[in-house]
């Protein structure tokens, strides 16, 4: 028996992908300016237009799926007689995670022989989106749920994720990060570099002066432990410097294929234009 796979928008999959590939997304929403939007559909509000308004000063802010929508969404899948993956953004950057479990158990109450299968993988954005594809590409292959479980299991904690942000003013607005923690995101020129740990924490690791610096330290950490041909570079509003980085990851060894995904507007909220993100799979454990 096949079985379905759900994401969410967190992830940042294009829409014509998931369809394609028979993934559901589905979405988390953005406060802007007053007004609510979605994030998946024909009329989701989208990165270009959200960076645009920050740019002038906007403010907006995220809410996670709620439970409702997963216990929709479950319930179809346990009806139609499907097995259920759903690779969920880090717990530790949202409540979807929980709001997916409460809802797994409210099907579960009705339906206690159905298979509804969570995975937490403390990721965001093009990281949380290529284990989304590795998975497809497992069930393809004609992978079990339980095979390609397995499979997220063993690269998820190997994955890196390195944030190389303008400022930290809208982590801390949104509360990922602490106002302490922000406070050299004021600093003058000063570039913060972040990553995700072990824990799904995001944490700052370097204050690089200048961009191109900035760029430079990223690719350093990214390319000391790569066991895994494939990176993922996203980004906000700068394509040009994605491709920079693209080059360059290719020219380090065992790096063959890069993808360069934009970030979604539920991440760009929260990172803020001019972002630059890289993700690739190490050898150990994070």
């Amino acid at each position: 028996m096949t079985f379905k796979i759900i994401t969410d928008s967190t992830a940042d999959l294009s829409e014509d992908w998931a369809r394609e590939n028979d993934v559901q997304i589905l979405g988390l929403t953005v406060q802007l300016d007053g007004v609510t939007y979605d994030t998946v559909g024909s009329h989701r509000l989208t990165s270009e237009v959200l960076l645009k308004k920050m740019a002038a000063g906007s403010q907006p802010t995220t809410s996670q799926v709620n439970v409702g929508q997963f216990e929709e969404a479950f319930r179809q899948a346990v009806q139609a007689e499907q097995a259920v993956l759903y690779i969920a953004f880090s717990s530790v950057l949202s409540g979807t995670y929980q709001s997916a479990v409460m809802a797994r158990d409210l099907v579960l109450e009705d339906y206690p022989d159905a298979k509804i299968e969570i995975i937490d993988t403390l990721a965001a954005a093009g990281g949380e989106g290529y284990l989304v594809m590795l998975a497809a590409k497992a069930r393809k292959e004609g992978k079990t749920l339980e095979e390609t479980q397995k499979i997220i299991f063993d690269i998820s904690p190997r994955l890196r994720t390195y944030f190389l942000v303008d400022d930290l003013y809208h982590l801390m607005r949104g509360g990922r990060l602490s106002k302490t923690s922000a406070v050299v995101g004021s600093l003058v020129n000063i570039k913060p570099l972040l990553w995700i740990d072990a824990k799904g924490k995001l944490v700052p690791i370097a204050k690089v002066r200048g961009r191109k610096k900035g760029m430079k330290e990223m690719l350093k950490a990214a390319s000391q432990d790569i066991g895994h041909d494939t990176a993922v570079v996203a980004y906000a509003n700068d394509n040009e410097a994605a491709e920079s980085l693209k080059e360059q990851l290719l020219a380090s060894e065992g790096i063959r294929n890069v993808l360069i995904m934009p970030l979604g507007p539920v991440i760009s909220t929260h990172v803020g234009p001019n972002t630059l993100a890289v993700f690739t799979i190490g050898k150990k454990d994070r």
